[in-house]
């Protein structure tokens, strides 16, 4: 098997996987696997739903590596090929249509909480995944950086119905901060009154 002197260039490195360099396609994976393993875990619940998006979408990478035409970086194609994997993933186990009862019928909250306590990246993770998966999915979308109707194609919904989930999500997840801000500011409180 071949070595490579690493790392190599996005184009070198697609050259080389494409002609079916096993060191190569290793060296693939590594670059991009810890961080799309990331963005995974933020459509799906569980670490193995991640892991199962995440192989599945290293074989389209594998796949379809002829179809890069270097056009943007090496990291957002693969990062779109995790995306529509995490979204099918994301299909299989969940419904993305919400019923009435999941749906926040309260004040949507427009701005963010102050919060003078620093969240864990694991703790807004734990939040994110607590939403329900069509809150869910539209936010982790609009995190990506994809509009309201592209959105709407991803996931057959309509632009309307992106803009409320979204919105919805965020007010959700405002409560969430709110809430471990108050239980936060409270146990701090009582440790220091001991």
């Amino acid at each position: 098997m071949k070595t490579l002197a690493l790392p190599l260039a996005d184009a070198e490195l697609v050259a080389a996987c494409y002609q079916g360099n096993a060191a190569a396609q290793e060296q693939l994976y590594h670059r991009f696997a810890p961080k799309m393993l990331g963005l995974c875990l933020r459509y799906v619940r569980h670490q193995f739903d991640a892991e199962d998006a995440l192989a599945r979408g290293f074989v389209k990478v594998f796949q379809c590596l002829g179809q890069f035409a270097g056009k943007g970086s090496l990291e957002g194609w693969v990062r779109s090929i995790m995306v529509r994997e995490a979204l099918n993933c994301l299909r299989r186990r969940e419904s993305l249509t919400l019923s009435i009862e999941d749906c926040y019928t309260g004040h949507l909250a427009t701005e963010l909480p102050s919060a003078d306590v620093e969240l864990q990246a694991a703790d807004l993770l734990r939040l994110v995944q607590e939403l329900p998966a069509g809150y869910r999915a539209v936010f982790n979308l609009a995190l990506e950086g994809y509009t309201h109707p592209e959105v709407a194609e991803l996931l057959g919904i309509s632009e309307g119905t992106s803009k409320s989930q979204l919105s919805k999500a965020r007010a959700v997840l405002q409560r969430q901060v709110a809430a471990l801000h108050s239980s936060f500011s409270t146990s701090y409180a009582h440790a220091h009154v001991a």
